[in-house]
């Protein structure tokens, strides 16, 4: 009889088998999602997993240990992360291999989402290792079912470049996407990716989510220069996660809002009382597109506008 992928291992008889020498089967990955912050929404299911499992590998043995303390889980916890995976990798796949369950569980929230656990659900797969997914809480979904912000679709973008320069052009490769972009960010770089999601994407709409599920869960709502006027002097905590607006106007193939755009920049540059860079700051925010995308819209203009003033007038016919 077929064992059904979700139904408990008797660690028992597996080990039984191992001890017979009849050959174990490879064991099984558990993709484990865990506490956001309040311990009350670890599932049932997480719990028994956790416990079942032969080895749990930990973003944060540390902080893994409280978990485990507080549910009574017993298993054995390792540290696994970005800064010792290629080391620790191979110890869990040799685990995987020889039958042993391993549970896999970031600090926070669902594995695999801006942490080292992809290579090691690849890896895995690769070598014919099953992997089941336990789910539970994510701070992405999490902000996002509360934001208030369109939720027909959404792009995940997890932590971005620290260095500005490679950080705004990250950001103008999406600043056209019309579906809602989730961030996840430190607190000592926050206030530099609030100020470049300002720069390049314009003023839009912005959700700033942090604390959540804790006694101090707090959710900062308004245009993203709202945002930087709140946090100004404020030492932020813990990790964040920030939501912005999507491209709602000026999407591709939007030709109406294009011509709403450019019909609303030649008023203003007709006007003469903006530089032609301010002119394009009032445009990106008024329209949610990127600052270079509105440069170019006013520089068209403004040049097709010098072409009329230098053109001679038609000759009587």
């Amino acid at each position: 009889m077929t064992e059904h992928p979700h139904t408990p291992k008797n660690r028992m008889s597996r080990n039984v088998r191992k001890s017979e020498g009849t050959g174990a089967a490879p064991g099984r990955l558990y993709v484990v999602a865990t506490p956001l912050g309040n311990l009350e929404d670890m599932s049932f299911r997480a719990v028994r997993q956790l416990r079942e499992a032969d080895l749990i590998a930990a973003e944060s043995r540390d902080h893994t240990g409280k978990l485990c303390r507080h549910f009574e889980i017993r298993t054995p916890v390792i540290s696994y992360n970005q800064n010792n995976r290629a080391r620790v990798e191979p110890r869990i796949l040799g685990k995987l291999r020889s039958g042993s369950d391993v549970a896999l569980v970031s600090s926070a929230g669902t594995p695999g989402l801006s942490d080292p656990g992809v290579p090691l659900v690849n890896r895995a797969l690769s070598e014919g290792i099953r992997v089941i997914p336990i789910p539970g809480p994510c701070a992405a979904v999490a902000a996002l079912s509360a934001s208030g912000l369109a939720l027909d679709g959404f792009l995940f973008c997890g932590f971005l470049s620290p260095k500005s320069g490679r950080r705004k052009k990250e950001l103008e490769r999406i600043a056209r996407e019309p579906l809602t972009l989730v961030f996840y960010e430190a607190p000592r770089r926050v206030d530099a990716l609030l100020q470049d999601l300002l720069t390049v994407l314009g003023d839009r709409r912005a959700v700033l989510a942090r604390e959540m599920t804790k006694v101090h869960e707090e959710f900062l709502r308004g245009p993203l220069s709202a945002l930087i006027g709140r946090l100004e002097g404020e030492t932020a905590r813990g990790e964040l996660t920030i939501l912005v607006e999507g491209a709602g106007h000026g999407a591709p193939g939007d030709e109406t809002v294009d011509q709403d755009l450019e019909s609303r920049a030649g008023e203003l540059l007709r006007e003469g009382r903006m530089t032609l860079g301010d002119t394009a700051r009032t445009i990106a925010g008024e329209f949610s597109v990127n600052y270079r995308q509105a440069y170019r819209v006013c520089l068209e203009i403004k040049n097709s506008l010098r072409r009329e003033e230098n053109r001679p007038n038609d000759p009587i016919k």
